[in-house]
């Protein structure tokens, strides 16, 4: 698809039309309670399908049981040890970017405020962490796995609250489009890969051109099994650089809701951070990564920290270059990043396991019931807008 805005416009007014026809049928036939209650024995791939599972929810599972048939298995490969060699800064960037970025769009704000799920701070972030950590597994969609089941299910969430908001008729779908539209699905898409890359590239990491290409594949396979459209979305990182300028200057701006959620991130993170001398350091990163106009419209302050966090990618070249030089030292920050990454999982889930249930209303004041070679290294494509 030519990129326009007449071509972006179009992707507004679209939604699945396969999980919104499911999640339609179990609300008209009152089996949601049903769907819920038994898909929260159900978590890994292959696993069977328990009796008295709504047959139409059934036949969507079968459906979507299985990745794209285009996928190329060593690109995912080349991911899964991208991810590997930089978790604790992927983690790093998808909370301190990616998040605050989805709230610097005022509608997606205003869904993500709508659901129940906005009065525990920690479950939006506690979701996408272990989607994102059941997504880098060895084995992610094989029998067995747990990114299947949870892809299949975040698929139907958001269909469930577009029908919420559709059906009540208390969302302005000519001005704001279809919620959680095709267009607001490719720009998310583009945040958790696009944009954590871009944040990667400031706090200085060093990352191959496949590498970086190969995270960004990644993310395509996710779409795909999210719903989104495949002709639309953009197959290479220039392309993606194109479609996330455009959509960041047509939707991106101030809103009451984007404030309070970022709010809700950093006092969240503050929790994590010991004491709170270093509390600072938490609003300091993330006006760093995502720029000073962008961090006033979320309102986050500005605090004696802005100029040290400026020190990060030095810090981090040094223990990058203590991990080139020593396998030992990259055997240890390896492991490091790894317990860094399952200890914010933890705190985030509250040791739960997050089972990304189907709601069955909203929040009622919107009126609705191995390292990757380091061969050449990769630097982000330039602005197009």
């Amino acid at each position: 698809m030519t990129l326009t805005e007449a071509s972006m416009d179009a992707l507004r007014g679209r939604g699945d039309e396969l999980a919104d026809a499911t999640v339609a049928t179990l609300f008209a036939r009152g089996e949601v309670g049903k769907f819920n209650t038994l898909m929260r024995y159900v978590s890994m791939a292959g696993a069977p399908l328990p009796d008295g599972l709504p047959e139409v929810a059934r036949e969507y599972l079968r459906t979507t049981a299985a990745p794209p048939d285009w996928v190329d298995w060593g690109e995912m490969e080349r991911a899964r040890l991208f991810f590997t060699d930089n978790n604790v800064h992927i983690s790093t960037a998808l909370s301190f970017a990616a998040m605050p970025a989805c709230y610097l769009v005022p509608h997606v704000a205003r869904l993500l405020s709508a659901t129940h799920g906005l009065s525990y701070p920690s479950k939006r972030m506690a979701e996408t962490g272990q989607f994102t950590v059941y997504l880098m597994q060895p084995g992610a969609f094989e029998a067995g796995s747990r990114f299947i089941p949870a892809a299949q299910k975040v698929r139907l969430l958001h269909a469930a609250i577009r029908h919420h908001l559709v059906r009540e008729g208390r969302w302005d779908t000519a001005a704001l489009g279809t919620p959680i539209c095709q267009e607001d699905m490719i720009g998310g898409q583009m945040f958790f890969s696009m944009l954590v890359l871009d944040s990667l590239h400031r706090l200085g990491i060093h990352m191959s051109e496949e590498g970086a290409d190969a995270y960004y594949y990644a993310w395509r396979v996710v779409g795909a099994m999210l719903g989104v459209d495949q002709d639309a979305v953009p197959r290479t990182v220039t392309e993606a650089r194109a479609f996330l300028d455009l959509y960041m200057v047509r939707h991106m701006g101030p809103s009451e809701e984007g404030a309070h959620l970022t709010r809700q991130l950093v006092e969240l993170y503050e929790e994590v951070v010991p004491g709170t001398v270093f509390d600072p350091v938490v609003s300091a990163l993330i006006r760093y990564l995502v720029g000073d106009t962008c961090a006033d419209w979320l309102e986050v302050s500005r605090t004696p920290f802005d100029t040290a966090v400026r020190a990060v990618p030095q810090l981090l070249g040094v223990l990058e270059t203590i991990e080139d030089r020593s396998p030992f030292g990259a055997w240890a920050l390896d492991r490091l990043g790894h317990l860094t990454s399952v200890f914010e999982l933890s705190t985030l889930t509250r040791g739960r396991v997050m089972h990304y249930a189907v709601p069955e209303a909203l929040r009622k004041e919107y009126g609705v019931s191995g390292a990757v070679p380091r061969t050449r290294r990769w630097t982000p494509p330039a602005a197009t807008v």
